[in-house]
């Protein structure tokens, strides 16, 4: 049996943990409890992966997520960080777990959307299109593939800020669904307000899709400044 500390879970636990995680989400879980969409210096962020970790201490979350675009170079430098802090601190089972992350550009429906990885095993082969820091072609842009990729690699599969896309959340979700995802991003500030909170009219629409086809609910600040309680 794997023994399990704030940063390490074994991957057949993973996603078990994550969806007992995903389970618990509301309105007032992010930013102060949890955060499963933030960027790094390593796609369009702002912020050290370090500076990043730092915050997440300083704010006592329990779990995270770094999301880059195409990329977890910053997730790699946020757990190698936590992992000495960690093994410094005379209360380790107070910090953070960081998991694995991913944002990937898809195609769903004929229409560019972000798909959301999280948990998965980060050296698995199925990953390594979405490794590139660029938006990929063909059959491996496809949502239906990018999904399959991240259940293949052990992880969850999310689709993100379904409001913002040309097509609206009652086309994509029940389309995503089909297709296999497993959750969505629920709690988002479409608004960028400060201090962050999730957009009511919003959440409860797609809450409403979610639940109406089994899937679980996500949140996060979508953090690109230098501040990961807020998008901007």
């Amino acid at each position: 049996m794997v023994t399990q500390t704030p940063l390490l879970i074994s991957e057949s636990d993973a996603t078990t943990k994550l969806r007992e995680i995903f389970a618990s989400v509301d309105a007032m879980s992010c930013p102060h409890r949890l955060n499963f969409h933030l960027h790094t210096v390593h796609s369009d962020g702002k912020m050290q992966p370090v500076d990043l970790i730092q915050q997440a201490i300083a704010l006592r979350l329990s779990d995270l997520a770094i999301t880059d675009h195409h990329a977890i170079a910053g997730y790699h430098d946020a757990k190698q960080y936590l992992d000495r802090f960690t093994s410094q601190s005379n209360a380790p089972d107070s910090l953070p777990t960081l998991w694995s992350g991913i944002e990937v550009n898809a195609s769903l429906i004929f229409t560019e959307v972000h798909i959301l990885g999280y948990g998965f095993d980060p050296e698995h082969e199925a990953l390594q299109p979405y490794l590139h820091s660029k938006t990929t072609a063909g059959l491996d842009y496809q949502a239906t593939s990018v999904i399959k990729a991240m259940h293949l690699a052990g992880g969850l599969a999310v689709l993100a800020h379904p409001a913002r896309y040309r097509r609206s959340p009652e086309d994509l979700i029940p389309a995503a669904a089909a297709l296999g995802i497993d959750g969505v991003e629920t709690y988002y500030g479409y608004d960028n307000s400060d201090p962050w909170k999730p957009s009511p009219r919003q959440t409860e629409e797609i809450r409403y899709l979610a639940e109406s086809h089994g899937l679980m609910h996500t949140c996060g600040t979508d953090s690109h400044g230098f501040k990961i309680s807020k998008r901007l």
